[in-house]
């Protein structure tokens, strides 16, 4: 019999090397790696792993999304707002409307919740 409600996060390996959209190199040459792992029936929740190289993305959200630092360190900067460094073991909510820079100071893993809006 298999659990269909428990679900173990895969590899990141062949993960999609797009950009995410709203997100915009402003300083280096990040590069993102993002493997959504599960989404519920209805579309509104996802789930998954993200890698990125270090740099710099100017990133605007319209989800809310909640963070887990696996490794590598961040600041992570609101425009007009107080820069917050987060690393390996870090948990974090990023709200829906935030506008500001992800600066990842090394290769970055986290794993993520996204909820739509």
């Amino acid at each position: 019999m298999t659990n269909t409600t428990i679900l173990k996060f895969g590899a990141v390996e062949h993960a999609d090397g797009e950009d995410l959209p709203g997100w915009i190199a402003v300083e280096g040459r990040p590069t993102m790696q993002t493997a959504v792992h599960h989404t519920t029936a209805d579309g509104t929740v996802m789930s998954g792993t993200w890698r990125a190289s270090p740099g710099t993305y100017h990133a605007t959200y319209t989800d809310y999304e909640f963070v887990h630092m696996i490794a590598g360190r961040i600041i992570i900067t609101p425009d007009g707002g107080t820069p917050v460094e987060v690393g390996p073991g870090d948990a974090f909510v990023v709200e829906a409307d935030f506008k500001g820079t992800w600066q990842n100071l090394e290769p970055v893993t986290k794993h993520f919740v996204v909820r739509a809006s």
